[in-house]
């Protein structure tokens, strides 16, 4: 259940960003979903996020800058060692230059790069 809370808030998100608006608010919520937006914050894709009251349902406000073109989670899980995860990224991403892929690691949740450098899979 929590990879479709991500799944469906990433797709507010991108249909927001075809529609040209500046916030989106996101709801229900998941701690996995604020770790991934403030990712997203880090690389300059969104502006900046607010948490509301998290320990009932919760929301979040997204500030939008219209830098997401597309995002998606994938719904079932795999395991990658961190030696294949830049063959992982070659085969899932449209091209080299291109976007990110984010990780669920035990070190917590981290982007491709950040795995890499740290020698973490997940």
């Amino acid at each position: 259940m929590g990879r479709r809370i991500l799944n469906d808030a990433l797709r507010a998100i991108v249909n927001a960003e075809r529609r040209s608006k500046s916030t989106v608010e996101l709801q229900p919520i998941s701690t996995v979903m604020s770790s991934f937006l403030k990712i997203m914050k880090d690389r300059g894709y969104i502006k900046n996020f607010h948490v509301y009251d998290p320990h009932r349902v919760g929301r979040i406000t997204v500030e939008l800058q219209g830098r997401v073109t597309d995002c998606r989670a994938l719904t079932y899980r795999q395991d990658i060692k961190a030696k294949d995860i830049e063959a992982y990224r070659l085969r899932n991403l449209p091209t080299r230059q291109w976007g990110y892929v984010v990780i669920t690691t035990p070190d917590g949740i981290l982007d491709h790069e950040e795995a890499i450098s740290r020698n973490v899979g997940g």
